[in-house]
């Protein structure tokens, strides 16, 4: 198989997106990820995924800290500012959660210390330990085949 074709397999998998966001030196920094999954309820562990040319990898390994925040169906915009796919004119506003940034309004935020890390492939996992956890209501933005999409958008599409 090629890359493209591996890639296009894995990209039938429909995900939530989120926002990986690290503190370093008092500047935050975040990246647009889907490689993101719950590990363990004890302890509370997460697992992202970071490619090894990214640059958010040596910083999340200098902060030994990263918050997810999960992205609502409203979030679309911050997912391709923080992908690299626009330019946003607006600097972005991030809040705390234990000292962590993470985005506002999203549906999930997730705050990690890093607790582990393993080189597979071209990409670093690294565990994290949860902080904190901030919840609110509202639909996710998902990601599938190349395209955003979200629950709203799918329901009224399957009842045409």
């Amino acid at each position: 198989m090629d890359n493209r074709q591996f890639r296009n397999a894995m990209g039938k998998f429909a995900t939530g997106v989120n926002v990986i966001a690290t503190e370093v030196n008092g500047e935050v920094h975040g990246m647009t990820a889907n490689a993101f999954m719950s590990v363990s309820m004890d302890p509370k562990l997460v697992i992202i995924s970071v490619k090894e040319d990214a640059q958010m990898l040596d910083r999340i390994k200098e902060s030994q800290t990263f918050a997810i925040s999960v992205l609502s169906e409203e979030q679309q915009k911050m997912s391709m500012t923080f992908a690299g796919q626009i330019d946003n004119d607006e600097p972005v506003e991030f809040e705390y959660l234990d000292g962590k940034p993470v985005l506002p309004n999203s549906l999930a935020q997730i705050a990690c210390d890093v607790s582990s890390e393993y080189v597979e492939g071209d990409h670093t996992l690294f565990v994290g330990k949860v902080t904190d956890i901030q919840l609110e209501d509202g639909q996710p933005l998902i990601f599938n085949c190349g395209r955003y999409h979200s629950l709203e958008n799918e329901k009224a599409n399957s009842a045409s």
